[in-house]
Order: structure tokens, then sequence, then C-alpha cells
């Protein structure tokens, strides 16, 4: 009998195949650095979330679109933690890759560090992982080439991935489940189904 070597609680049989046609990581990775200006702040000299939000989208939506070199749009924002708040006069170090492909979308993974550049201290202060999907010029979805992991860390991430979008999609499930939603209706009050709405002329 042939032993399995195990991978942690997991056997080397299951372990995914990183070998194939596809990029790598690194080939579409990005760095942005910002400076959080009085305007970009709230009352207390923090920087914004939603500013924040907004160069996390920009930066996210590169690394997509180096990937697939196509038009990439944001589907979905499975996780934003906010870990340390950013001030005034800092910098803003925003770093992103492709953690994983799977059809026409990709997960990709942001992570945020602040710098003060008068001491050069930094901290990580946010991680992101957001959905995109790669659209031709006629706003069609269109298949997105395999992204490769190399590094330990490039194959945490790729598998992990796989879970977060699990998730994701069992929530929505289960959402719709709970809480359909319900057609609108149409010019005469009616729905799809046959049903009059209860709202009347």
């Amino acid at each position: 009998m042939t032993d399995v070597k195990r991978v942690g609680n997991i056997p080397a049989s299951a372990e995914p195949n990183y070998i194939g046609e596809g990029k790598s990581v690194s080939e579409s990775q990005v760095e942005m650095v910002e400076l959080v200006l009085p305007n970009d702040t709230n009352q207390l000299g923090n920087l914004l979330g939603g500013r924040l939000m907004h160069w996390i989208d920009i930066i996210g939506a590169m690394a997509a679109t180096r990937h697939s070199n196509h038009v990439c749009v944001t589907a979905a924002v499975d996780e934003l933690r906010f870990l340390n708040p950013i001030k005034l006069g800092e910098l803003v170090i925003l770093k992103s890759s492709v953690n994983r492909v799977f059809n026409t979308s990709m997960e990709v993974g942001v992570k945020v560090f602040s710098e003060n550049s008068l001491t050069g201290v930094k901290k990580h202060s946010n991680s992101a992982y957001l959905t995109f999907v790669s659209i031709d010029q006629d706003s069609k979805p269109v298949k997105a080439v395999p992204v490769h992991p190399e590094s330990q860390e490039e194959k945490r991430r790729y598998e992990q991935a796989l879970f977060r979008r699990e998730q994701r999609l069992s929530h929505r499930e289960e959402t719709n489940r709970r809480w359909p939603v319900e057609e609108p209706p149409d010019e005469s009050g009616t729905h799809r189904g046959g049903k009059r709405s209860g709202k009347q002329g």
C-alpha cells in the first residue's frame, strides 16, 4: 500500500494543480501611493472610509484589467476590514493582486498600509477582497485567463479564494430562498406570475 503524503490535514493528492496556461500573480500586481490631505479626512483627522474604498476599488480594477487585458467591472466586495485609522498627512500604500480566476470573474485581494513619513512607521490598516468581471466592447462577460500562484503565500490566497467564493454563493442562495425578490409589476399592475399588485390607482 502506498502512503499518501499530507500537507496539514489535506492529502497531497488533493492539492490544486497550479501548472498550465495563464499568467503569474506578479504579472498583474499593482502598487499605488496616496497622500492623505485635509479634504480626505473626517472631523477626527482620520481618512474617510469612503475615500479609502474608492482607492481600493481603483487599484483592484487595475490588477484585474492588467491580468485579463479587458475592461473589468466590480461585481462584489466580499470583505473589507478596517484595522487601524489612517491620519492626516500619512501616506497610504495600496497593493493589489489577482488571487484566483473562476471563469469570467476573478477575486482580487487588496492590502492597505499607512506610513508616517516623519518616523517611517508602517501599519497594516485594511484588507479587502473584491470580485471583478471581464467584459468586452459590447459589455458582455468574457472568459479570463487563469492565474498561477508560485509562492506559498500566493498559493494560500489561491485556495482561500475558492472558500470565499463558495461562501458568497451559498449566502446568495440562502438569501434568495428566505427573501425571494418579487418581480416588479408591468404597466397593468400585474406581476409576471399573474398576481395583481395590491397598489390601487
